[in-house]
């Protein structure tokens, strides 16, 4: 699949990847969702302490959740851990990733944030711009935000705020275990992306397709550092 050149990833300072992220934002369309889904795409990333970036992108047919397609790659680390910044660290693996895929998804989900980041532009956010398609952040833990413990059932949710703004939601997706922190990243919106993280939360906290992404890198890095 094609992905839009937004700008490069190299020799970026923080300064500039600031400078980014405040110009990005005001690119971002928090509206809408994907319509007829039967592909649906999903990435995450692993790190090894050499500086060594290893990443899966997955393919998965729905309501099936069949596996269509897997790729995996890996690259030097060309930018250093700063917690409202991991895109830059993230981004350019997932991203050649994504343009090996045979057919474009109807809905990407991916192991970040989306609008729920200081700048509004955390990784879902940010590589949505890229692929032009509906984006969702699916995260295990929060980066800032206020929010009401949801209630303990399945399908409970609350709002994650932040300066009286809604950015997020809490949202259970299993039975008396920890909720995850989703937010819409590109060309979704709030209802959209409650709605689709449900629909692909089967028997795990992690929804379907963020789940398989992160068993596949994980298998991948093994495999790897085991040779």
């Amino acid at each position: 699949m094609k992905t839009r050149k937004i700008h490069n990833w190299e020799n970026i300072t923080i300064d500039k990847a600031r400078e980014l992220q405040k110009n990005l934002t005001k690119e971002v369309i928090i509206n809408g969702g994907p319509k007829n889904v039967r592909t649906i795409a999903a990435g995450d990333l692993a790190f090894s302490k050499d500086g060594t970036a290893y990443a899966a992108v997955v393919l998965l047919s729905y309501p099936k959740f069949e596996l269509l397609e897997l790729h995996t790659g890996t690259e030097d680390v060309r930018f250093p851990y700063i917690p409202g910044y991991l895109t830059f660290r993230e981004a350019p693996l997932l991203l050649k990733l994504f343009e090996k895929l045979s057919q474009t998804p109807d809905l990407v989900m991916l192991d970040g944030q989306g609008i729920a980041h200081p700048r509004k532009l955390g990784l879902g956010a940010h590589i949505g711009i890229f692929l032009n398609l509906p984006t969702i952040g699916v995260a295990k833990s929060r980066l800032l935000g206020k929010y009401i413990e949801p209630g303990p059932q399945k399908g409970d949710w609350t709002w994650l705020t932040h300066h009286g703004e809604k950015i997020g939601m809490v949202i259970r997706t299993r039975n008396n275990v920890k909720p995850i922190f989703v937010s819409p990243g590109y060309l979704i919106d709030f209802d959209n992306c409650l709605k689709w993280i449900m629909r692909c939360s089967l028997k795990y906290r992690i929804p379907e397709p963020t789940r398989r992404a992160h068993n596949e890198v994980t298998k991948f890095k093994k495999s790897i550092l085991t040779k």
